[in-house]
């Protein structure tokens, strides 16, 4: 699977088709004019491959390229971020 992270701002998501109809996505809302990544799914089928991260690090990537930061109340991004420091510039708080 070589599919990139997109986004997807009619439905408030990132994106990484899975094949098929599967998505993992992390959803955000726009609060006070911050990008807010609320919570994080991937399809349990796909649990412990890795998606989460690549889903994560994707949305990090793109929020990096647009010059957006994002406040992260979604635990998985959380953690990501507390794991791979090196995208202090793209997070609030």
């Amino acid at each position: 699977m070589n599919v990139e992270v997109r986004e997807n701002p009619a439905l408030h998501r990132f994106e990484l088709p899975l094949g098929g109809d599967a998505m993992a996505a992390a959803y955000y809302t726009i609060e006070d004019g911050h990008l807010v990544l609320t919570h994080t799914e991937v399809p349990e089928e796909f649990s412990g491959q890795g998606i989460g991260t690549k889903l994560a690090r994707g949305t990090f990537d793109l929020l990096r390229q647009s010059g957006r930061k994002a406040v992260l109340k979604c635990p998985f991004m959380g953690h990501f971020f507390a794991t791979h420091p090196d995208y202090a510039d793209i997070v609030y708080g």
